[in-house]
């Protein structure tokens, strides 16, 4: 019987999916594990289910000494805060959970869209503050959806699922930044820079994976070229967007909007940020359903059992 460490709480079917075999620890804290836990956890488990903020960083695998965990199995799709690189080198392979959290990450993209278009936080917060004082023809208004032009940076799973959901839904033009062309079943147009995307369309959706490569993709020079009517969906990594120039953008009015779920320190979110009506901000809610969130924990725990019973992992980053 091998040790699995579970790093956060979790829905009980990925639990008991793991105990059935092995014997199994879940951290019950709520936040990222600290340096010291990393280390030790390397050196007590077998495999270890891992997910956002457990910095398994090179400078952890050097400091560990001795390890004993053989597999990281992420919960998430992105693994930015994994050094893949050096865990493979410490003999620690890696998996994450791709696919099962397209619908609902692409929905919760949707949301973020149609609420900061339709300005309906800043509606909701005007009626529970007892502020509305009745329907009026110029009251809130905000832009239309339907028949406008979505731009989506990084046709991905998800990348895709939102630009169907768009197409088909809302009738929308669909252009698409991507490393190589896509074959899709319904029209999307590729487009060649960051920047001609941005300028060409009504809202720009930020779909990419995180890390080095992507940090402060989305800086000033994609804020100058949108239109002044544009909004910002970011459901991707925090780091991703420069959140220091988005703000700025926002006091400006470079941009009309941001729909967020994802932060560049979170659980930290700017002041300024947190005091504007024209932002939508959403605490990581991209995959948070409990079907989506227990499949997701179902093929990590998938994983470790593969690898625990000598079979190839199913999803290996």
């Amino acid at each position: 019987m091998k040790k699995i460490l579970i790093t956060r709480p979790m829905p009980d079917a990925v639990v008991v999916a793991l105990a059935k075999a092995h014997k199994v620890a879940v951290r019950d804290d709520l936040q990222p594990m600290s340096r010291d836990e990393l280390i030790a956890a390397l050196a007590r488990f077998d495999a270890i289910l891992p997910t956002i903020g457990d910095a398994f960083l090179a400078e952890i695998f050097a400091a560990a000494g001795e390890i004993r965990a053989g597999l990281l199995a992420n919960f998430g799709v992105g693994y930015n805060h994994i050094d893949v690189t050096s865990a493979r080198a410490h003999g620690v392979e890696v998996t994450n959970t791709p696919g099962v959290l397209t619908d609902a990450t692409a929905d919760l993209a949707l949301t973020l869209l149609l609420a900061t278009a339709r300005r309906a936080g800043e509606g909701e917060r005007m009626l529970r503050a007892g502020l509305w004082q009745g329907w009026h023809p110029t009251q809130l208004l905000g832009q239309h959806v339907t028949g406008k032009r979505l731009g989506i940076v990084g046709m991905g799973r998800i990348g895709e699922g939102i630009a169907r959901r768009c197409h088909f839904g809302f009738g929308m033009e669909v252009a698409y930044l991507n490393r190589s062309e896509k074959v899709l079943d319904f029209p999307a147009r590729r487009v060649d820079t960051l920047t001609a995307l941005a300028a060409d369309v009504d809202f720009l959706v930020v779909a990419v994976p995180g890390g080095a490569e992507t940090r402060h993709l989305i800086g000033a020079e994609v804020f100058s070229a949108m239109k002044s009517s544009g909004i910002l969906v970011n459901i991707a990594r925090g780091d991703v967007v420069d959140e220091a120039a988005l703000i700025a953008a926002l006091e400006a009015g470079e941009i009309a909007g941001a729909g967020l779920d994802v932060y560049e320190n979170e659980p930290q979110v700017p002041e300024a940020l947190r005091g504007m009506e024209n932002v939508t901000l959403l605490p990581h809610l991209g995959s948070a359903t409990l079907e989506t969130r227990t499949a997701m924990g179902l093929l990590a725990a998938d994983n470790i059992l593969a690898f625990l019973a000598g079979e190839p992992p199913i999803s290996p980053v």
